[in-house]
Parts: C-alpha cells; sequence; structure tokens
C-alpha cells in the first residue's frame, strides 16, 4: 500500500490556523537550487508501504509546512525528528524520512524557517547563511520541534515515549541543543554539527556551552577534514561530555570532509556514510528509539 498525501491539519480548537507571518508555506520540490547539480550517487527512497508527504504543524504563532513519512500500517512507531541542513526541507531530507519509515519509524521534519525564508531558491550559500540561516532563533527552533513532538504523538501513528532526533549540518548543531532542551529525549545523532560558535542575541548558546543540561545520549558523526569544524573543537567537546560524565560518543572519520552523508552532493563519503548510519541505527535501538 502507498500513500502519497498532502494533509492540513487544523488547531486544538479545531480551526484553521493563519500563515500570515510566514515565508514558507510549502515545501521545496526536488532539490535546493544551490545544491545543483544533483550527484549521479543519489539515493532514492520510494513510498512504498509508506503513509508519506508533506503535513501542516500547528506552531505557537500559525503553522509551518514539514514532512512526515511511517509505516501505512501498524503503529505507533518510535519516533525520530529530522533536522535540516542549511537547504531546508528539501527533497535529500525528505528521502532520509522514507528510509526511516521502511524501517519501521514515524519520521517528522519541520522547515524550520518557516518565518525567514525559502532558501530552496538561492544559488549562493552565502545568501542562504546571511538572508535567512543567520536570522533563525534558537528559541524558535526548540519550540518548533516541540510542536512536531505534539503533532506526531496527536497523529496516534507515533510511539513519543520513544523519541529520537538526528541532523545534518546545521541540523547537528541543533540535535545538541535540542537534547539539553527537552528531559523526555530518549537519544540523538548530530551529523557534523558545528559545536562552538560565536554567541548572538539569536543564537546565545553553543553545543559546548550546554553539555552540562544535556539529559540524552548523543552520538556525533565527524569528518577529520571538515573546514568549518576544527578537530580541536572535537576534541573540546569530547572532553566537555566526559567531564560532565555525559553518554555520549564522538566518532571522528578520518580524511573525511564536511556533509559527507549527502549523497546528492560531492562531498558524499559512502563508506563513511554507510558506516555512520549503522551506528545510528544501533544507537538509537540502544538507547529506546527502537
Amino acid at each position: 500500500m502507498q500513500t502519497e498525501e498532502r494533509d492540513r491539519t487544523t488547531s486544538t480548537s479545531g480551526m484553521d490556523v493563519s500563515r500570515r507571518g510566514f515565508v514558507v508555506t510549502t515545501l521545496a520540490t526536488g532539490f535546493a537550487a544551490a545544491t545543483q547539480p544533483v550527484s549521479a550517487q543519489t539515493i532514492a527512497t520510494d513510498a512504498k508501504g509508506l503513509t508519506a508527504g508533506e503535513v501542516k504543524i500547528p506552531v505557537r504563532d500559525g503553522e509551518i509546512p514539514a514532512y512526515r513519512a511511517c509505516p501505512a500500517e501498524g503503529g505507533p512507531f518510535p519516533t525520530v525528528l529530522v533536522v535540516q541542513e542549511i537547504f531546508g526541507v528539501h527533497e535529500h531530507i525528505k528521502d532520509i524520512c522514507r528510509r526511516f519509515a521502511k524501517l519501521g519509524y514515524f519520521a517528522v521534519a519541520p522547515e524550520l524557517y518557516a518565518r525567514q525564508g525559502d532558501v530552496s531558491k538561492f544559488t549562493d550559500f552565502r545568501d542562504i547563511i546571511g538572508k535567512v540561516v543567520s536570522k533563525v532563533p534558537d528559541e524558535q527552533v526548540m519550540s518548533d520541534l516541540d510542536a512536531a513532538v505534539s503533532f506526531a504523538k496527536a497523529s496516534g501513528k507515533a510511539d513519543t515515549a520513544k523519541l529520537g532526533i538526528t541532523g545534518f549540518c546545521w541540523g547537528g548543531r541543533i540535535v545538541w541543543l535540542y537534547a539539553a532542551h527537552n528531559p523526555d529525549l530518549k537519544a540523538g545523532v548530530a551529523w557534523y554539527g558545528r559545536l562552538v560558535d560565536r554567541a548572538d542575541d539569536l543564537h546565545p548558546k553553543s553545543p559546548i556551552d550546554v553539555v552540562a543540561k544535556i539529559g540524552a545520549p548523543i552520538l556525533g558523526l565527524y569528518g577529520e577534514d571538515d573546514g568549518g569544524i576544527p578537530v580541536s573543537s572535537v576534541e573540546a567537546m569530547r572532553e566537555a561530555l566526559k567531564r560532565e560524565k555525559k553518554t555520549a560518543e564522538i566518532v571522528l572519520y578520518p580524511k573525511t570532509p564536511h556533509a559527507f552523508f549527502a549523497d546528492y552532493r560531492p562531498s558524499y563519503r559512502k563508506e563513511q556514510a554507510e558506516d555512520g548510519w549503522k551506528r545510528l541505527l544501533a544507537w538509537f535501538k540502544a538507547n529506546g528509539v527502537a
């Protein structure tokens, strides 16, 4: 059985939530412009046997679009929040949700830039960061992820007592922050997310600043040759986690660049990506997200 759908979710009052104030009201189709041309190695996961498609998630000031995938039959299923790269919820993130669904998970990826801008149309990385990503407050992201959990629970198809999170690049940083934010999180896996950043009003804390508050086991997957994340910051994070006696592990792949899981980009490294995915699934299973 295959279900492709585009849902509109109502608020708890049963009335449609206003979209005013939101720049992104519908998810991008295909891959973000800045990532073109797409690599021949790109993985494409079909929706056969799944309920998969766009949904609307009620948030405190309206609603945001998201992509949701889960098995079409059975449930409730362990729940995974999938947090986007800087490119938003484009085809790669949707495909990851379907990969999780094929393995028996309820996966949901909310569009966390919905208020600030549509990054899918930008062709310059600098514009994506400067005009949109830098303007997305961490507080807003935490609240929207909480809303995604509430949406999943209300669907009746998700077991949010078995809640995990994974994210890539920008989303990898968010994984660490969310683990310090949500005490109900069971486990997280951060893929090459920045660990040490310069603070500003919208982003007051880096992952290394919130280690003491992290309540869930976290696996970090990083590349030794990541030009934006120095090995020194990875080692500093390891020391901080050890000092605070957190259940955590950081894998640092030798001679590996940033975005090594992104199969649609030249940075993809098949061996490391597959190893990381196996580690992710084992981490979730060992820590109550299965």
